[in-house]
């Protein structure tokens, strides 16, 4: 038995052992920490968060929409895997900030491992860091509430142009216009044209009667050869025509040979540059009173026509 003792001792060891080497180590846990100890509100934090693992495992480390509370995610840069002596080191490193006024705040991420249809999720040990207040600490409240002073003087007001209000009207001035432009556009343009037509016809009659008028005073073939250039710019402006630029024959034909023009013209032509003028002879008169005539025939027939 003495003998046996030594070696049934020996063989148990080395069955010990050789069950322990055939295990898989555990993997370790995911780490967290922030790279300083204290923070201000609204200061950005840097916390490094990293895991070693097998390589064969597939991890996910925390993104945007994770939760960060009672910090605020500002973003993270991260390292492609390392993989030496058979395991895999992954580190991120997130930016954060925080608004909360405790004095000392912890987070712990969790760390995702996919394992075919499952997940398992591990978190880390919760890091803390500490908040340094930089507002001053208020003063005791003394045990007698303080008087209030009253002061009811106003103050200047500077005035502040209302852009809103302004921009709101402009707006429906604008939709309003719109509106009557379609609606009644075609009515008022027809409208001014009928004011235009009379207006010019107006100004022609006077300028014609002066025309003839002078002529009858001086018997110059000058203020008839006038009388009959303000009567073709006329019908120019009135036909929209060139009609100014035309011969007597062209001017004929272009009215489809009207009696009255064709006589008109005739007359004055024969006067003017035939040389043929007599201060006794009445065909002036005639020519003149035909003319006027066919150029109020032209305008009420034009403006019925724009009218309609």
């Amino acid at each position: 038995m003495q003998l046996l003792a030594p070696s049934i001792w020996l063989v148990w060891l080395l069955f010990l052992s050789s069950g322990v080497q055939g295990q898989e180590l555990p993997p370790e846990q995911p780490k967290g920490r922030f790279l300083r100890q204290t923070v201000r509100v609204g200061e950005i934090i840097s916390y490094e968060l990293t895991f070693r693992h097998d390589p064969t495992l597939e991890v996910v480390f925390p993104d945007s929409t994770a939760e960060f509370k009672p910090f605020e995610y500002v973003g993270k840069t991260f390292q492609p895997t390392l993989t030496r002596r058979g395991r895999s080191f992954d580190r991120t490193v997130y930016q954060l900030r925080t608004f909360s006024l405790d004095s000392l705040q912890r987070l712990s991420l969790p760390v995702m491992i996919l394992r075919g249809h499952d997940t398992l999720t591990v978190n880390t040990s919760a890091a803390s860091i500490r908040l340094v207040r930089t507002a001053p600490v208020p003063e005791v409240i003394p045990p007698t509430t303080p008087v209030l002073k009253q002061n009811t003087t106003l103050l200047p007001v500077d005035v502040a142009f209302n852009y809103p209000f302004w921009l709101a009207g402009l707006g429906i001035a604008v939709l309003v216009g719109a509106g009557l432009w379609f609606g009644f556009g075609s009515y008022w343009r027809r409208r001014y044209q009928l004011y235009k037509l009379r207006k010019n016809h107006a100004y022609f009659l006077a300028q014609y009667a002066r025309h003839i008028e002078r002529f009858e005073l001086s018997r110059s073939l000058t203020n008839m050869e006038r009388a009959i250039t303000l009567w073709k710019n006329y019908l120019t402006t009135l036909e929209n025509n060139t009609i100014n630029s035309l011969t007597t024959r062209e001017i004929v034909a272009y009215y489809q040979n009207d009696v009255s023009v064709s006589r008109a013209l005739r007359i004055t032509d024969r006067l003017i540059y035939g040389n043929q003028f007599n201060e006794d002879d009445t065909e002036t008169s005639t020519a003149f009173d035909l003319l006027r005539d066919f150029a109020d025939r032209r305008y009420t027939l034009l403006s019925g026509v724009a009218g309609s």
